[in-house]
């Protein structure tokens, strides 16, 4: 695909996807949707052992481009759900089910959409001057593109219900307090913490850091019995891949493990 709305790169088994609308703060309209979901598709066929997510210029994400015709009310209003059930359900899922780690890098705002895809991702990074604004109170809307889901689990119910109802600007360094977000790093250092982190993924155990996202995401449903469980049935697997071979030699051996991510 000829990308128009987004840059997509490999190299040493980091893929990167960067939204690239910087005059509309990355806002997604119908093709920076479609290039995205190419994009996803492609980077496990790549070979990629971890996916950073950004965005072009000041900001990270602002959500959805409301001057897109398919979302802009007109007549009686807007079919907004058609759009998160063909657009952003299958985007969030997607990032939240990518075999590889996948760390946003908020550069700017985050707002709306913007917020939730980030904080769908594995691990969020911001910049100090970025902030987190659930938007969709100002529009009359619900939270949506997994917001609901994530927020209270991230920050619990009385900043989730806070956060979605007023809409405040959450700066990165209250977000990182909070426990919405993993790291607060200062503007000039955030490209070198991003790339410093994207190289360590890209040669972890790959296999195993899936399973342990999986194990985390599916405690929520889980008793304590049933996570054990899961937990043993996750090890019973990883005992026979490559990398715990790798590991436990590299250990014995008193050397940096060689992991292959299988």
């Amino acid at each position: 695909m000829n990308y128009t709305s987004i840059l997509y790169s490999v190299s040493d088994q980091i893929a990167r996807l960067t939204l690239n609308r910087p005059d509309r703060l990355n806002s997604f309209n119908a093709a920076m949707h479609e290039e995205v979901r190419h994009a996803l598709a492609q980077v496990v066929v790549d070979g990629a052992r971890v996916l950073v997510l950004s965005g072009a210029g000041r900001g990270f994400c602002a959500g959805q481009d409301l001057g897109d015709r398919a979302v802009a009310p007109g007549g009686r209003g807007a079919d907004l759900g058609e759009s998160i059930e063909r657009n952003y359900k299958p985007l969030v899922l997607a990032l939240r089910n990518l075999p590889m780690p996948v760390v946003a890098a908020v550069n700017g705002v985050a707002a709306g959409a913007g917020a939730s895809i980030a904080l769908a991702c594995d691990i969020v990074i911001a910049a100090r001057s970025a902030v987190f604004i659930q938007a969709f109170c100002r529009l009359g809307l619900v939270p949506d593109s997994g917001a609901t889901w994530l927020l209270p689990r991230l920050v619990g119910n009385a900043r989730a219900i806070g956060l979605a109802m007023l809409g405040d600007k959450l700066p990165a360094e209250q977000a990182a307090d909070w426990g919405l977000i993993w790291r607060c790093v200062n503007d000039a250092d955030f490209t070198t913490v991003v790339d410093k982190l994207a190289a360590e993924l890209a040669v972890a155990p790959t296999l195993g850091l899936v399973r342990t996202r999986q194990a985390i995401q599916g405690a929520w449903q889980h008793s304590l019995a049933e996570q054990l469980d899961a937990e043993r049935d996750y090890q019973r697997e990883l005992g026979w891949s490559s990398d715990y071979a790798e590991g436990v030699a590299a250990f014995t051996e008193k050397r940096t493990p060689r992991f292959s991510g299988r």
